[in-house]
């Protein structure tokens, strides 16, 4: 046979061969069953937003289970502060801040953002079944979202019951402006006479702690409130200087507990746990959100596994388009006593002078 013929001999073997094994070893590989997909349908009454992933994991952060013996630190931001203790039981700590720390007395920004005083007093479609970070992080960004304003405003009133049935009346004014994470806030006390004047400078920041600052008119003292006074009590009511700061939804991790009722309202059950960068004196948290309107109507606070601080809600009106709450009431559990704020005369968007939110506003 001449080389030319071998050659295509060769190939047509080669070619045989091929074709033979693809034939006996491709039905190995197609035998193999597909995988049945099976959805789980969930139906709940609440709207279902799209899911998120959640990608980033719980972070457990520490916090002391005793409030720190109240003390104030000097500074010289926004404006000149010296320090001396007063009625407040707030006493001065000889020490000043870094530049880092004092925030920057600029015009407040005018994006959108929600009250408690702010998101908490107001401050997410998820199914409520599935226990995902992502679902419980998508709802508590719902809520922050609808009850965004660019300025906030309320009157309110006061009153401490003590554990023997004793009630004490204060009224306060809250301002705030500025976008969520970003945002100023002033309370002011009005009555009774001994605690007219006082007011407190909050400066929230998204990637930690808010910056505060009291001003007591007897002293003509400004003064910053140190982080380990932030569970203090606030002028005798139940509130701390932590439970008047704004929750960011960016400064928390959570987790879907499952559903619940609070007083006749379909609620999520979610776990919020503040992340390493929020400095607190709470461990973690319980809120429930109302499937209804995404509004926060309960919030537990816990030091490790106890219960501390209740914070509940009545009367949920619709305000201008915002859903709110005109009653709070924060119970101190391990004391027995509880401090109701109505809210009086509440108002959305309604500028409000950013010179307001500086120690010089405050001082007026």
């Amino acid at each position: 046979m001449s080389k030319g013929g071998s050659n295509i001999g060769g190939i047509v073997i080669f070619s045989a061969c091929a074709v033979i094994a693809a034939w006996i070893g491709i039905p190995r590989y197609l035998n193999t069953p597909a995988a049945s997909v099976e959805e789980d349908v969930v139906e709940d009454e609440a709207p279902v937003a799209p899911k998120r992933k959640a990608s980033r994991a719980r972070t457990n952060a520490a916090a002391d289970s005793q409030p720190a013996d109240a003390a104030a630190t000097e500074t010289s931001a926004p404006d000149d502060i010296s320090t001396e203790a007063d009625s407040s039981g707030i006493a001065a700590e000889e020490t000043s801040p870094s530049g880092s720390e004092e925030p920057a007395v600029t015009a407040a920004s005018a994006e959108p953002s929600g009250g408690l005083l702010s998101s908490t007093l107001s401050s997410f479609t998820a199914s409520s079944s599935t226990g995902d970070e992502g679902d419980a992080r998508t709802i508590m960004e719902e809520s922050q979202r609808r009850s965004e304003a660019k300025f906030y405003r309320y009157d309110g009133l006061l009153q401490s019951f003590d554990n023997k049935g004793k009630i004490t009346d204060k009224r306060w004014t809250f301002d705030r402006v500025g976008s969520n994470g970003r945002s100023k806030a002033v309370l002011r006390f009005s009555a009774p006479a001994e605690v007219k004047g006082v007011s407190l400078l909050i400066h929230n920041h998204p990637e930690r702690a808010s910056d505060q600052w009291m001003w007591t008119p007897a002293l003509q003292r400004d003064r910053r409130i140190a982080l380990q006074d932030r569970s203090t009590r606030f002028f005798g009511t139940d509130f701390s200087f932590e439970d008047l700061e704004e929750r960011d939804v960016e400064q928390y991790d959570y987790e879907m507990l499952g559903d619940d009722v609070v007083d006749g309202a379909k609620c999520w059950k979610i776990e919020t746990t503040p992340k390493k960068s929020r400095s607190s004196h709470y461990t973690r948290s319980i809120a429930w959100i109302r499937k209804d309107n995404y509004l926060m109507v309960r919030l537990d606070n816990f030091v490790d596994d106890e219960v501390v601080k209740r914070l509940s809600t009545d009367n949920v009106e619709n305000v201008q388009g915002i859903w709110t709450a005109r009653i709070l009431e924060m119970s101190d559990l391990r004391r027995g006593t509880r401090t109701r704020l109505t809210l009086k005369e509440v108002g959305y968007n309604t500028p409000v002078n950013d010179r307001e939110f500086t120690l010089q506003g405050i001082r007026q």
